[in-house]
């Protein structure tokens, strides 16, 4: 009985222990999103250079198979609301960071404008695939943020005797709108680029703020606010 429990403690001594192999959870968490971002990457810069391009496209672009691309979207209007879907949070992000009041509303706009604009260049590809893949309410929901922040803006710099007056804010707002989207347009054309200031200027102008003053208040801006702006 000694001999035998000797025996087998001796054994299980020299038995050699391998610990169980261990893969970090957040490794295999990550390279699916990492897949899933590189994707939709390559979806931002093909359907901008040709808005009927193919899922294969698509998946050629961001270095995977087809199939690889359907494990994370169902086909071409899931991958398009994917886009949506990070312009809309990068809309709500920029109207959340100049929500802080001014008391100047010209300086408030310019912000807004200058602060919103790389997220409204890097999504711009969705201004074409709005009416085809969106859809009018997807699109009010994407810039519901915006319409609420630039209306305030405007109200106040009503009151302030700052914007013209002959048009009441909100259709004021859209007015503003429907202008920059056709500057996103026109670049998604080729046939003008903005890295902000000359939007964001002429929409001062357009709200009534004087040329001059325009210009120097978004200058002014601009080059405060140029070392936190985001790479298109």
């Amino acid at each position: 009985m000694t001999t035998r429990t000797h025996i087998r403690t001796h054994t299980e001594a020299h038995t050699p222990t391998h610990p169980p192999a261990h893969t970090p959870a957040h490794t295999s968490t990550r390279a699916p999103a990492h897949t899933r971002a590189r994707i939709l990457e390559a979806a931002r810069r093909e359907l901008g250079r040709d808005p009927d391009c193919t899922l294969a496209d698509i998946a050629k672009a961001a270095g995977v198979a087809r199939r690889t691309v359907y494990v994370h979207f169902t086909g071409r209007a899931a991958l398009v609301e994917g886009l949506a879907a990070d312009a809309a949070e990068a809309v709500r992000l920029a109207s959340e960071a100049t929500r802080t009041p001014s008391p100047d509303a010209a300086t408030a706009l310019a912000r807004f404008v200058l602060t919103l604009w790389p997220a409204a260049d890097r999504y711009r590809v969705l201004v074409n695939l709005a009416r085809q893949d969106l859809g009018a309410h997807r699109v009010d929901e994407v810039l519901a943020p915006a319409r609420t922040a630039v209306a305030g803006i405007l109200a106040e710099g009503q009151r302030q005797g700052v914007f013209q007056t002959t048009v009441p804010p909100a259709p004021l707002s859209r007015a503003l709108e429907a202008y920059l989207l056709s500057l996103l347009e026109t670049a998604n054309a080729h046939a003008w680029t903005d890295d902000g200031p000359t939007a964001a200027t002429t929409a001062l102008i357009a709200a009534g703020v004087d040329n001059d003053l325009a210009t120097t208040t978004v200058h002014r801006l601009h080059h405060t606010l140029a070392p936190t702006r985001s790479p298109r």
